[in-house]
Parts: C-alpha cells; sequence; structure tokens
C-alpha cells in the first residue's frame, strides 16, 4: 500500500474485502436457512415452482452438509488470514508480514551460509584460487550470471565486447586490474578526430597507415601519407608507435586485435565518430569475495592453469 498516493485507496481496499465478506456470509445464512418444501398433497416439492414445456420444472435442493461447512470453513479462515497478515487496505496484520521483510530475512540467510563458503578462500590469491576447481565453478556460475550476457558464455566476447581468452588488455590483465575493473567498471572513450586529422583522404590515409601498424592489408602509398597524421592526432593516447596506452585504455593498434570491426571502412568510421565504451561496475551486485572468485575465472581464461584434483 506504500505506493497509493492517499490514505482513501487504503480505505477503498479494506471496504471491497469487508464487503465481499459480507456478502459471502449473507448467502452461507440464506443458503442455511433453505428448508424442504412440502406440496399440498404432503409429498417433497423440490421445486422452484418454475415450469417450462409444460413438465420440465426448476429444482431447488438444499446445499449439501459437506459444502456447507466448507463455505463456513473458507469464511473463518479469510477472517484469520486478515486479521494475522496484511489484505485490509494498510493494516500490516498481527504478525507483521510483508513480502519486503521476509525477502531480507532470506538474503541475510543466504548471505550467511555464502560467507561459510567464500571463507575458506579469503586470503587466497586470485592465482591460487585459478587453481581451485571449487573456486573455479563458483566463479564460472557467477561469470555467467553477471557477465555472460556481454562477453559470452565462453568468455570471448562479440564486436565492442572485449574477448576475455586472448591475452589482449585495455587497462592491464593483471589479477588486481581485473578486479579493479570488475568493481569500478570502465568508460573508453575516444572523441570524434575527423576535424583533427583532415580531410576525409586524410582520414584514409591515417587508416591505412592503423593498418599498417598490424601488418594488416593496406594502401602502402596512403599509409606513408597518413604517418604524419598519426603522430599528430593520434599519438596522443595510441603512442608513437601505436601501442596504446593501459594507463588510459588506448587500445594497442599494432597487435592485430581489433574490438570495434576491422578494415579501412570501420577504422574511418571509429576515427570521424568516434567511440564511447562502457562496462558498468560490478559492485553494487558482487560482494568482494564474489568478484574476487570471478576475477580468479578471468585471469584463467587467458592464463591457462593446471587445476588441483577435485576432492
Amino acid at each position: 500500500m506504500s505506493d497509493f498516493i492517499s490514505n482513501g485507496w487504503a480505505w477503498y481496499v479494506t471496504a471491497i474485502v469487508v464487503f465481499g465478506l459480507v456478502y459471502c456470509a449473507f448467502v452461507l445464512i440464506g443458503a442455511a436457512k433453505h428448508k424442504v418444501v412440502y406440496d399440498a398433497q404432503g409429498n417433497v416439492d423440490k421445486t422452484t415452482g418454475h415450469v417450462w414445456d409444460g413438465d420440465l420444472r426448476e429444482l431447488n435442493n438444499p446445499l449439501p452438509r459437506w459444502w456447507l461447512f466448507l463455505f463456513i470453513f473458507t469464511l473463518i479462515f479469510a477472517i484469520g488470514y486478515l486479521v494475522l497478515y496484511p489484505g485490509l487496505g494498510a493494516n500490516p496484520g498481527k504478525l507483521n508480514w510483508s513480502s519486503t521483510g521476509q525477502l531480507e530475512a532470506e538474503m541475510v540467510k543466504a548471505k550467511v551460509e555464502q560467507d561459510k563458503i567464500f571463507a575458506k578462500f579469503k586470503n587466497a590469491s586470485v592465482e591460487d584460487l585459478a587453481r581451485d576447481p571449487q573456486a573455479q565453478a563458483i566463479g564460472e556460475r557467477l561469470f555467467l550470471n553477471n557477465c555472460a550476457a556481454c562477453h559470452g558464455s565462453d568468455a570471448k566476447g562479440a564486436k565492442s565486447f572485449p574477448n576475455l581468452t586472448d591475452g589482449d588488455w585495455l587497462h592491464g590483465g593483471s589479477p588486481e586490474k581485473i578486479i579493479e575493473t570488475i568493481t569500478l567498471g570502465r568508460r573508453g572513450q575516444m572523441p570524434p578526430m575527423a576535424a583533427a586529422v583532415g580531410t576525409p583522404d586524410e582520414v584514409r590515409q591515417v587508416a591505412n597507415y592503423v593498418l599498417s601498424l598490424s601488418g594488416s592489408g593496406h594502401n602502402s602509398i596512403l599509409a606513408e601519407l597518413g604517418k604524419a597524421k598519426f603522430k599528430a592526432a593520434c599519438a596522443a593516447c595510441h603512442g608513437a608507435d601505436g601501442k596504446g596506452n593501459q594507463a588510459i585504455g588506448a587500445p594497442n593498434l599494432t597487435d592485430k586485435v581489433w574490438l570495434h570491426g576491422w578494415g579501412e571502412e570501420a577504422i574511418q568510421h571509429i576515427v570521424n565518430n568516434g567511440k564511447v565504451n562502457v562496462m558498468p561496475a560490478q559492485s553494487p551486485r558482487l560482494s568482494e569475495d564474489q568478484i574476487k572468485i570471478v576475477a580468479s575465472y578471468v585471469w584463467a581464461q587467458s592464463h591457462p592453469v593446471k587445476t588441483a584434483s577435485a576432492k
């Protein structure tokens, strides 16, 4: 009832509930008073007196006793329920029960059980957890529930969603950096650079130079023409050698890993329009212990290790 904007709604609901109960009781009393009717000759007349087609009569038998008792029990149960639980408008009931309160109590209970499980992993390093089969099973489930929607169930990502299995990291792939990324999230932003680069032809030249950095197919003449423009407009973030800068999440352009698509057209599109990528922080959803387990699972995807035998 807390969502209602006035107490009038609470009284409205209360009135409907009370009217329903009173009406049911009225019907019940009427049914209980129903008697067997006799005709003038002393025979039992179980009809209402309505006759159709000459001899088709409407019967009016009393309710069976078991049905009547069930009706009475239903009314008593309803009244008892409304006394103990919320149902009469804003009245919380004698037990003060609420779905929110039950959820909170169940979450507290679940956290106690969860803490027991995570206690054994408390002091273990991410590398050690990557070798623990139980930790990896938990990490996989947490990953599938919270990360797979973007990175895929196999952690290999998709266009604009990083592949977590290839060892290529925009912000660094150390256990500490992975934990930081999961906890705080990331925001990658490349501003539109067309104005800084120059004409559309010069943008194309820069795109070919970027392709040349990774040894991808390119026009060598255009690439040579774009080299100076790249150093003037792009090197501040990607470095003069194009190897990027993990401190700001600037991609390495020399490793043939293309997060937003490969090819001259794709690169020109990003230079012209820029790109914003956001990974939301997971700390509101996952505890520190859970983040550590997920980080160990993610780290293990690009650092295959031999897990201990399950006991």
